[in-house]
């Protein structure tokens, strides 16, 4: 029998929608406006005339982006890193909270207490970077990968799954008929946490993908840069370009400017949101069981 809806319930419910629909339209329109402003004219952009669609459509800042060769050094470099981090990423977390989600681990809460001391304490930028150079990593991938190759948040998350979604007793039974510990999550626990490794794989795979500062403080040769980095260093240019030598370039050449920063912007998120929704069910199944549970 359908539950009967007070009236204080049905305002509710539309005062419910009519906020959440202007937050929508909030947070939509600023990426409708970069999308139709990378495709519209750029004399239409400058004059302000882009409002919501494209006017006067056009590829000719995706065009100049792309003759860059930069940009796509940039890729390569990205695309590396962002599958090394995520291998090395993976593999620590989820070898790292198998042990620490057994009942069996001696000593595993003093040992989370001492992972979760390094969220809120570390040792700075100009210690991190000392280290970083007496280990004779930088200019090197290195640099980039393996300081924060492991998250804390991630790991916590990772355990609770493990705990909440994987039955102990089903590990017994696996080390009562032999199976080690490394056999036991490789092939027990690992086949039961695809949506958490999906979600893993999201986490860290955005937080790569979108870094620039570890580049921009570690990596000395710009065939190194990755595509955050390149983008980074093509707006400023630009921006140095319009200020000093603007006597050097006509009026279209600096219009065009314009359009390419917001090219830039979509070329640099495509590839996170083309893969999104891909994972987007075992995102949300992860992180609901993952972070809630326990």
């Amino acid at each position: 029998m359908a539950i009967r809806e007070t009236r204080s319930d049905r305002v509710f419910s539309v005062v419910n929608i009519i906020l959440l629909t202007i937050l929508m339209l909030i947070v939509l329109y600023p990426l409708v406006f970069v999308i139709s402003a990378s495709f519209s004219n750029t004399a239409s952009l400058a004059a302000g005339e882009v409002t919501l669609l494209p006017v006067r459509p056009n590829l000719n800042s995706y065009k100049a982006v792309f003759r860059d060769n930069k940009i796509w050094m940039g890729y390569r470099n990205t695309t590396f890193y962002t599958i090394l981090y995520l291998a090395i990423s993976l593999t620590a977390t989820l070898v790292t909270a198998y042990p620490l989600s057994r009942r069996d681990c001696k000593g595993r809460n003093v040992i989370m207490v001492l992972y979760t001391f390094t969220m809120f304490f570390s040792g700075g930028i100009i210690p991190t970077y000392l280290v970083i150079k007496n280990l004779h990593m930088i200019n090197t991938v290195w640099a980039l990968v393996l300081p924060g190759c492991l998250s804390v948040t991630n790991l916590i998350i990772t355990r609770t799954y493990y705990v909440n979604s994987i039955p102990y007793e089903l590990q017994e039974s696996a080390m009562i008929d032999g199976s080690s510990n490394l056999g036991t999550l490789l092939r027990i626990v690992l086949p039961l946490s695809k949506p958490i490794i999906a979600v893993m794989a999201v986490y860290y795979g955005v937080a790569m993908w979108n870094s620039y500062f570890s580049a921009l403080m570690y990596l000395t040769d710009s065939a190194k840069w990755p595509l955050q980095l390149v983008l980074r260093d093509i707006l400023l240019s630009n921006m140095i370009t319009e200020v000093t030598d603007s006597t050097l370039y006509t009026p279209e050449q600096i219009l065009l400017y314009e359009g390419m920063k917001y090219a830039l912007v979509v070329v640099a998120s495509l590839p996170v949101m083309c893969l999104y929704p891909f994972v987007q069910r075992f995102f949300v199944k992860g992180v609901m069981i993952g972070a809630i549970k326990g």
